[in-house]
């Protein structure tokens, strides 16, 4: 890997620490040469503090050290993005990442569509929604939903009706995040079982 340490006075270039599974950014440090090595060479991220004037592997005093997945260059050859697994939170205030936010599984618009699902369920007697009724109607009528769901999405797949098909793929997707929640379980259950068997 080609970088540029020269490019800045210093001798430093600046180091996006990103979760690795969760894809958010955790941090932001420097790297000299001398720190770069040492990260590949423990696989642990190692940086240049510029206050103490001398290497340090984040977690050394903590025990939160920073498991380097992989290190990637960006195209200008100054600034490096390394995928890592977290062990404990990264900031030294405590929280998960250095802007304070939680270091959690994000699906998008899957995640808020799951928020909806359970805000909805949680008002159940304030106000009548179809998701509400529907969890009202138990477990038994959720999981037929999704049947009849999964059968109009395969007969939407023989036929030529793009728009049709997607409409009924998102319906079935629907009612599945709500047997989800009716289970007592969330997206993210599903995927840990799909990256186990990826292994």
């Amino acid at each position: 890997m080609n970088i540029d340490f020269n490019k800045n006075q210093n001798g430093l270039v600046p180091a996006i620490i990103q979760d690795a599974n969760t894809k958010n950014v955790l941090m932001l440090g420097y790297m000299n040469e001398e720190a770069y090595k040492k990260t590949i060479e423990i696989k642990k991220v190692t940086f240049y503090s510029r206050t103490k004037q001398r290497l340090w592997t984040k977690g050394e005093e903590s025990g939160n050290f920073l498991n380097v997945i992989s290190v990637k260059n960006d195209c200008d050859n100054d600034t490096l993005l390394i995928k890592v697994n977290p062990v404990g939170p990264t900031c030294h205030k405590g929280t998960d990442t250095c802007w304070g936010e939680t270091n959690k599984q994000s699906y998008g618009f899957l995640s808020k569509l799951e928020n909806v699902i359970k805000n909805r369920r949680a008002e159940a007697n304030l106000k009548k929604s179809y998701v509400a009724s529907l969890f009202e109607k138990g477990i038994n009528k959720i999981a037929q939903k999704v049947g009849e769901e999964a059968v109009e999405v395969v007969i939407e797949a023989k036929d030529n009706d793009d728009n049709l098909f997607l409409n009924e793929s998102a319906d079935l997707l629907f009612h599945f995040l709500i047997l989800l929640q009716a289970k007592g379980f969330k997206l993210q259950h599903v995927v840990k079982v799909l990256e186990e068997r990826n292994h």
